[in-house]
């Protein structure tokens, strides 16, 4: 685990979600009240991380929780790659990228330096 990545992605956690922690299962819990999480415990490298930021909080930046909080979790994931993404790119990176479901194409996404020409290729 790179523990200087891990521990940028919880200070940028920390800025727009204040009760953002980690638990004792290593779960990275972004916000209690939403129940906004994902598990920090297999993730080896910086790829995984970015993998796993992308696959779990890409659906609360564009859906299933208040504007409010959709602008924050875009916030923390545009902080955390270095970009710009709209609520409307969100949504598709969430429909080709989401919940994990396809981990070869998250991958050459990220490769690509997020070009979102890649998710419908």
């Amino acid at each position: 685990m790179n523990v200087e990545l891990t521990k940028r992605l919880i200070k940028i956690v920390k800025t727009h979600s204040p009760n953002g922690f980690i638990n004792h299962n290593f779960e990275l819990i972004v916000e209690p009240k939403n129940n906004i999480y994902f598990r920090l415990e297999d993730i080896e490298t910086e790829m995984e991380l970015k993998c796993k930021v992308l696959a779990w909080l890409s659906r609360l930046s564009c859906k299933g929780v208040s504007n409010h909080w959709q602008s924050k979790i875009r916030a923390i994931i545009n902080e955390f790659l270095g970009t710009d993404f709209s609520h409307d790119e969100m949504t598709e990176i969430y429909t080709y990228l989401g919940n994990d479901c396809n981990r070869e194409k998250t991958i050459k996404f990220i490769e690509s330096n997020y070009n979102l020409k890649i998710l419908t290729a």
